[in-house]
């Protein structure tokens, strides 16, 4: 998810570089969104894997 992400930067900033501000911006908002949702996914996970470690123990 986090290279969906990088691409959707790369190309925003590219489009936004060659004048397509519209279509430029509705990538890196694309890509912000998928951002956000890695990391929650990354903490959701993290968290899981830390509770499951110590009922092992």
């Amino acid at each position: 998810m986090l290279r969906l992400a990088i691409i959707f930067l790369v190309i925003g900033l590219i489009l936004g570089g060659l004048g397509f501000g519209g279509i430029g911006g509705a990538f890196v908002e694309i890509a912000k969104i998928l951002f956000y949702i890695m990391i929650a996914l990354f903490v959701i996970f993290l968290v899981l894997a830390l509770m499951a470690g110590k009922a092992v123990t």
